[in-house]
C-alpha cells in the first residue's frame, strides 16, 4: 500500500516566524507549501528539506482560489500572515480578519485536520488600534468558521532576524539619541523558536480549540528592554521617551515615509501592556519552557558594537 504523504501548507512562511516552522515542519518529513505573496521570496526556505519538500507558492491572503489551491489535500495549516503596518487604508483588515477567515473556511470545506492561527497579544475586536482590532476580530471569524482551531498569541518576538532589537541596535549606530513612545510599557519578549515549538505542539492537537498567550520568562518596560540593548551593545546613548503629544505629532508625518518608522495606530497599541494575561494558557501549557532573551539577544546583537563581534562584551 503506497504511504499517504504529509501535507502542511504555511501562509506566511517566508516571514521571521515561518522558517523556524517550515524547518521544523520539513524535519517531521511534511511536504510544506510555502504560501505567500511572493514566491522568489520564500526560495531560500527549499534547501531547508529534501528536493521538492518545500514548495513556494503564490497564494495571496486576499485570493479565494489560489488559497483554496494551497490549502487542497493538507492535513495541517498554518496562518502566520499579518502586517505590522497599512500600505493602504483597511490593509489591517483585509489581512487580518478577511484573509484569516478565508484561511479558515477553506481549510474547513477541504477537511484540514489541525488549523493553528497566530494572532497577538493585545487582539481586541473592540481594541483602539486597527491592529488590535483587526487581530480581535480576526480572531472571532477564524473560531466561527473552524471551531477546534489554536489561536497562539505572542508578545514581542526575538530572534537573529527580529525587527525589534536589530531596530535599536541599528538605531543607536547612527543617532546619540534614541526616541521611544510609551518607555512605560510593559513587554515580555519571547522567543521566536519557542513560539515555533509552540505551533508544532499545537499541529499535534494540543491547544486545540483554546486560545494560548505566548511570552518569555521575564517582563521588562520598553525603556528596560532598550538600556539593555545599549548595554550590550556597549552604546553611550541618551533615551528620549517622547510626551504623547509630540509622538503624534511625529508620526503624522512620520507614518506617510517609506519604512513606517512610526504611526499613529502603533502610538495606540503602544498605551496597553503586552504581557500573558494572569489567567492565559501559555507555553508552559504546552509543555515549553520559555527561554530567557539574554540566552539569545547578545549573540546576534555582538555586530552593532563598535569593533563588531570581536570587541568585549561589557556584560
Amino acid at each position: 500500500m503506497a504511504m499517504t504523504r504529509k501535507v502542511a501548507t504555511v501562509f506566511g512562511g517566508s516571514g521571521f516566524i515561518g522558517r523556524y516552522v517550515v524547518k521544523r515542519l520539513a524535519a517531521l518529513g511534511y511536504v510544506v507549501r510555502v504560501a505567500v505573496r511572493d514566491p522568489e521570496s520564500a526560495i531560500f526556505l527549499k534547501p531547508m528539506g529534501a528536493v521538492g519538500q518545500v514548495v513556494p507558492l503564490y497564494a495571496p491572503v486576499q485570493s479565494e482560489a489560489p488559497v483554496a489551491r494551497a490549502i487542497e489535500d493538507a492535513q495541517l495549516v498554518v496562518n502566520l500572515a499579518g502586517i505590522l503596518a497599512e500600505h493602504r487604508k483597511g490593509e489591517f483588515f483585509a489581512v487580518h480578519k478577511a484573509g484569516a477567515e478565508r484561511i479558515a473556511r477553506l481549510s474547513a470545506a477541504a477537511g484540514v485536520a489541525r488549523l493553528v492561527h497566530i494572532s497577538a497579544i493585545g487582539a481586541d475586536p473592540n481594541g483602539a488600534s486597527d491592529y488590535a482590532r483587526s487581530k480581535g476580530q480576526g480572531e472571532q471569524a477564524v473560531l466561527a468558521a473552524f471551531r477546534k482551531v489554536a489561536i497562539l498569541r505572542p508578545s514581542i518576538l526575538f530572534g537573529a532576524e527580529d525587527q525589534f532589537f536589530n531596530r535599536f541596535a541599528s538605531l543607536a549606530m547612527l543617532s546619540p539619541v534614541v526616541p521611544i513612545v510609551g518607555g512605560k510599557t510593559k513587554f515580555q519578549p519571547v522567543y521566536v523558536g519557542d513560539v515555533a515549538d509552540a505551533i508544532l505542539a499545537a499541529a499535534s492537537g494540543k491547544g486545540e480549540g483554546q486560545v494560548l498567550e505566548l511570552g518569555g520568562p521575564e517582563v521588562k518596560t520598553f525603556l528596560e528592554l532598550i538600556e539593555y540593548v545599549l548595554k550590550v551593545t556597549d552604546r553611550h546613548r541618551a533615551i528620549w521617551d517622547l510626551p504623547l503629544a509630540l509622538a503624534r505629532f511625529s508620526a503624522a508625518f512620520l507614518e506617510h515615509l517609506p519604512g513606517k518608522l512610526l504611526t499613529l495606530d502603533q502610538i495606540k497599541l503602544l498605551q496597553r501592556d503586552n504581557i500573558v494575561a494572569e489567567d492565559a494558557l501559555d507555553l508552559a501549557s504546552l509543555g515549553i519552557r520559555p527561554t530567557p532573551f539574554d540566552m539569545i539577544v547578545p549573540r546576534y546583537l555582538t555586530r552593532f558594537r563598535a569593533g563588531g563581534r570581536r570587541a568585549h562584551h561589557p556584560a
